[in-house]
């Protein structure tokens, strides 16, 4: 039986999986479910899971938790805070964890899990992109193993050959590898265009159901630049030899080029189910409760294009924080975690995402040494972001 962590239960990628572990009563076991702050809705997902542990991240929930899991007459133990959150990815309650906190806060509790050698399901790309060779570093040394669940970055692990038994992959033959996306709900418009668009716009993807920040960064496509990032990191690929097509079906999530002229690529529908399924079972095939994919019932037609970093330069922006090195990821993902949170309050527009980013980029502070220097500059690049829109004010 494995016992997994679902740590962001209560968001899309937790729902998700969940109902593949729901599949599985006889293999899989949901031990411990974490939220951020949503106690009610943690609570309800533990009187059906019975987690022998829950966890909220804000401290002051801590009352609460307990008493609406006495409420529901479960043995379920209470705990609370970022502390609580890092022992239970890390302790005897788990031995695989699902990754699926957004953005730098769910650094940590991946850290924690990988220095304790645990199987992650990592869907939190933002560990990655502030601390790639710090988490991958910790990884190697403890032989945890990390199969990401992001669609591309999962087809890019089903596409390559194994290496060793702990989810590396082989890219001695590799030429390229080729990132999908959607291009979101503004493909095809001009950047003036883009000007006026309001969150609830931003957040209506066309194809996926996510959450407000990530169907934002879709929008953006700084989602697909914290994408290449991550899949440099954990392919160990040159930014150089790592590319972008737009393709508006979401039917290809991948595609990985070898240096015979051989493509492969992974299909299926866009459903996070069949990337959890990969990662929960691997190197079993599992059940996920996704369909086959009937490419004549989906139109019958792929279409690809090459991204317009003119319109959307948070792309741009990410293939050069990659290249820079040092703290520049990191600073990249603070600032437009800042800038995302901004837009969805009404306080800039669409465009100033894009222009903040590139501002704290300008002005970020030099190399990273260790996690406490990634913080640091992730804190400044926050403040940076901050002053700005207060200036603009």
């Amino acid at each position: 039986m494995r016992r997994v962590a679902v740590l962001g239960a209560t968001g899309s990628i937790g729902a998700s999986a969940l109902d593949v572990i729901a599949r599985h009563p006889g293999r899989l076991h949901a031990s411990v479910l974490v939220a951020g702050r949503n106690v009610e809705a943690l609570a309800d997902l533990c009187a059906r899971f019975r987690p022998e542990h829950a966890a909220i991240a804000n401290p002051a929930c801590f009352g609460a938790l307990r008493d609406a899991l006495r409420a529901r007459g479960l043995a379920t133990q209470a705990h609370a805070g970022d502390d609580a959150i890092d022992a239970l990815a890390a302790g005897d309650a788990c031995d695989t964890v699902v990754a699926a906190i957004v953005g730098a806060a769910g650094l940590s509790s991946t850290l924690a899990a990988v220095r304790a050698g645990k199987r992650i399901a990592l869907a939190n790309k933002e560990s990655l992109v502030m601390a790639g060779e710090l988490v991958m570093a910790a990884a190697r040394a403890s032989d945890a193993c990390i199969v990401p669940v992001d669609s591309e970055h999962n087809a890019i692990f089903q596409c390559l050959p194994a290496q060793g038994d702990r989810g590396a992959r082989d890219v001695s033959g590799l030429r390229r590898l080729v990132l999908t996306a959607s291009g979101g709900p503004f493909r095809g418009r001009t950047r003036e265009s883009l000007r006026e668009v309001t969150p609830e716009q931003a957040i209506a993807h066309p194809r996926w159901s996510m959450g407000p920040k990530i169907s934002v960064d879709s929008a953006s496509l700084m989602n697909k630049g914290l994408e290449v990032i991550e899949a440099h990191h954990l392919f160990g690929v040159a930014a150089d030899r790592i590319d972008v097509l737009v393709h508006p079906q979401s039917l290809v999530h991948s595609l990985v080029e070898f240096v015979d002229g051989s493509t492969l690529a992974q299909l299926g529908l866009p459903d996070m189910r069949t990337a959890l399924a990969v990662g929960l079972g691997w190197p079993d095939r599992i059940e996920s409760g996704v369909g086959g994919l009937d490419l004549v019932a989906q139109g019958g037609r792929l279409d690809f294009e090459p991204p317009d970093l003119e319109a959307f330069p948070c792309l741009r922006l990410a293939f050069a924080a990659l290249r820079a090195g040092g703290d520049a990821p990191a600073v990249l993902n603070a600032a437009n975690e800042a800038a995302v949170e901004a837009f969805l309050a009404r306080r800039v527009g669409f465009l100033d995402i894009a222009s903040l980013v590139e501002s704290a980029l300008a002005a970020r502070g030099g190399e990273a040494g260790d996690l406490d220097a990634l913080r640091r500059a992730d804190a400044r690049a926050r403040e940076h972001v901050a002053d700005a829109i207060a200036r603009a004010a």
